[in-house]
């Protein structure tokens, strides 16, 4: 039975496996102290948050956000601490309400690893502070009992820090909201809260499930066997920190056997067609139940029902392959977070056993120790190898669906060797998204996820021009990364020209120093830019003014309401500025126009695509830091420098290139050509 506790108000814990689910309605930072019997905080290796986010017994989100699930195991904590404190904070410098009172209470809740809600609270009262000490979790007398306290501050965390008795408080903070706004600035933007007339989002709540289903230890909904993986042999339950990583992974089969795998007959053993849908996601839009059975549609020649996109009534093709892809994107995350948990158990417990043999004498030596020690090692190995076979299913289950979905694809979210691209025709209208590349991790190299962004584009994009540390990169010369750099943000500026309506995208390019004249030369010759590449310092003021004005005079018109008073002669397309050898040709003026472009543009329509190397502009010191921060940095070559916005894993992130000797680009900026001619007559 669930305990709605106010302000001061304690309950009693009867398990040690917990989770911390807050509801926020806007991003916030979620951390955690650690304390000990007097309430002292030994120093910030005892308080976890987004930039050391696991403590033993804890661990927290590494990144702001609307909805977390903290991860704490009491009985993994250490004897000296008696007090876990669960914190909130409004992170700053990446926009934001900057106080509590102007947002709804947020909802804090205790709960079973199985998603039963052991104690609510809701944070009411709060007004100008920006940190809060929402419960604590505290030990008395041998048992642990979690209390209500949602004391905030005004000053911050720097101020909640400080009260807990830190004396590192202001300097942690400060780390603290870096760390959140370098994970706002490479994470890959999760897909936008849809309205509940249009909800695109994936059905994966146990609301979506038969109501006899129970809670696996997966987090999500399937039955738990006694040989489930991410069990012991004893019936351990899941690792420490598992809980945030895998606590709302999707539908899993209650039987693996039932599981079509690629290339093999359906269940039934009767040899019908192959089940490409993922077993943990559904691709359908939530319906009310029919009156009577309806009959089932024809299925495409050589396909079961429609494996590509569900079949989700009232969604465009677009919209279904969008959610599917993102689905995909998903799945694959906290099924790699799920392996990535149950193999740190194992090593944990191994470790564990392994110091309970050695720290007795008399197993040391002998058969005895050697017989604990071959045991260990055994059920470690054992619990690998069940999670590798879990997560293996779920590959081959997410590489069918690929097969699938990739030659389905429409042009703005197909490769450039996608045979979309020749039957390819200018659009009517632009579509969902676009992709920018693809994404894949190290457990599973061989599967590829289309890397889609929304459009109209929130925010600009940084190709990086210089060293990163990647081992792609690393045998390339600085001459060759920029090329490479240069011919991507072709690629990418070519792909929003193509995906967009004749009359409804216009492209700017600023190249000071004329060291991108050979690869701007399809752009040029094919008559879609706005004009010639601008060269020197004249050339930079010249299109930064324009373009300044340009966001000036939207901003006043949206403002005034007056949207239909603009020059009869307004280019009412959206902008594109894309910007080759930053800071090359720049002065502080242009600069300072090119931030304002950054900050104030894609809300008006006026995008940017910087060509950069961070170290070219280091004469300028932390001025440039919120620029960078404010766009999207994708790279010339793959590197691991993107985190998904459920868990947090470190993608290897490919560019969308070309394929030697392909006249693809040439042949689609053709036709935006011809349609953006006929349109001006």
């Amino acid at each position: 039975m669930t305990v709605e506790l106010v302000r001061g108000q304690n309950h009693p814990l009867s398990e040690a496996r917990l989770e911390i689910r807050v509801s926020a309605g806007t991003m916030v930072v979620a951390a955690a102290t650690l304390s000990d019997e007097s309430g002292t905080i030994h120093g910030v290796e005892w308080v976890a948050h987004p930039g050391a986010p696991t403590l033993p017994g804890v661990e927290v989100s590494r990144q702001a956000a609307a909805d977390h699930r903290l991860a704490v195991d009491l009985d993994a904590v250490a004897e000296t601490v008696h007090r876990v404190s669960v914190l909130l904070a409004l992170p700053t410098g990446v926009g934001g309400p900057v106080d509590f009172g102007s947002l709804a209470a947020p909802v804090v809740a205790v709960t079973g690893l199985d998603g039963t809600e052991v104690a609510g609270f809701t944070l009411t009262g709060l007004g100008p502070e920006s940190a809060v000490v929402a419960l604590e979790l505290y030990r008395r007398q041998g048992a642990w009992k979690v209390r209500a306290i949602g004391q905030g501050y005004a000053g911050g965390l720097a101020d909640l820090l400080t009260d807990q008795g830190l004396a590192q408080a202001h300097r942690l903070a400060s780390a603290i909201n870096e760390a959140v706004a370098q994970g706002v600035a490479r994470s890959v933007p999760a897909p936008p809260s849809r309205t509940a007339d249009g909800d695109r989002s994936r059905q994966t709540t146990a609301s979506a499930l038969g109501p006899d289903q129970a809670a696996s230890p997966y987090g999500g909904q399937g039955a738990q066997t006694a040989s489930d993986p991410y069990q012991g042999s004893q019936g351990n339950p899941v690792p420490q920190g598992a809980a945030e990583a895998v606590a709302s992974c999707p539908t899993r089969p209650a039987d693996p056997s039932a599981t079509t795998q690629p290339g093999t007959p359906a269940a039934s053993g009767t040899g019908g067609p192959v089940d490409y849908s993922h077993p943990r996601r559904r691709n359908t839009a939530p319906a009310p139940p029919p009156a009577a059975p309806p009959a089932a549609p024809p299925a495409e020649p050589g396909r079961p029902g429609h494996p590509v996109a569900g079949d989700a009534t009232g969604w465009s093709m677009d919209e279904r392959l969008y959610n599917q892809v993102w689905g995909m994107f998903e799945d694959l995350a906290r099924s790699t977070a799920a392996y990535r948990s149950a193999v740190d158990f194992a090593d944990t417990r191994m470790d564990r056993e392994l110091d309970e043999v050695l720290s007795d004498p008399r197993s040391r030596i002998g058969g005895q120790g050697d017989a604990a020690r071959e045991s260990a090692r055994a059920k470690h190995a054992q619990l690998v190898d069940q999670a590798r076979q879990v997560l293996d299913r779920d590959l081959a289950q997410l590489a069918a669906e690929a097969d699938v979905v990739e030659p389905a694809l429409p042009p703005a979210y197909a490769r450039w060797d996608n045979p979309a691209w020749h039957a390819y025709r200018v659009p009517m209208e632009m579509p969902m998204a676009l992709r920018l590349g693809d994404l894949h991790l190290p457990e599973s190299d061989r599967l590829r996820i289309p890397m889609l962004i929304r459009l109209p584009l929130e925010r600009g994009l940084w190709i990086d021009s210089g060293r990163t540390g990647s081992p792609d990169g690393s045998f390339l010369d600085s001459h060759e990364l920029r090329r490479l750099a240069l011919d991507s943000a072709v690629a990418h500026t070519a792909r929003l020209l193509a995906v967009h309506p004749a009359d409804e995208f216009t492209v700017h390019v600023l190249d000071p120093a004329g060291s991108g004249a050979q690869a701007f030369a399809p752009l040029v010759h094919s008559g879609v830019l706005a004009a010639p590449p601008a060269m020197g310092a004249a050339g930079v003021a010249d299109i930064l003014t324009r373009l300044t004005e340009h966001v000036d005079l939207v901003q006043m018109a949206v403002r005034g309401g007056a949207a239909d008073s603009l020059p009869p002669d307004f280019d009412t397309a959206h902008q594109l500025l894309v910007v080759n050898d930053f800071p090359h040709g720049f002065d502080d003026r242009a600069v300072t126009r090119l931030r304002y472009l950054a900050d104030e543009g894609p809300a008006v329509g006026v995008h940017l695509m910087l060509v950069a190397d961070r170290e070219d502009a280091a004469g300028y010191g932390p001025l440039l830091d919120p620029l960078w921060r404010g766009l999207m940095r994708l790279t010339p070559v793959p590197e691991d420098h993107l985190a998904d916005p459920w868990v947090g894993h470190a993608w290897t992130y490919e560019p969308a290139l070309l394929p030697p000797g392909s006249q693809v680009l040439q042949q689609v900026l053709a036709q935006v050509a011809e349609a953006r001619r006929l349109w001006r007559k």
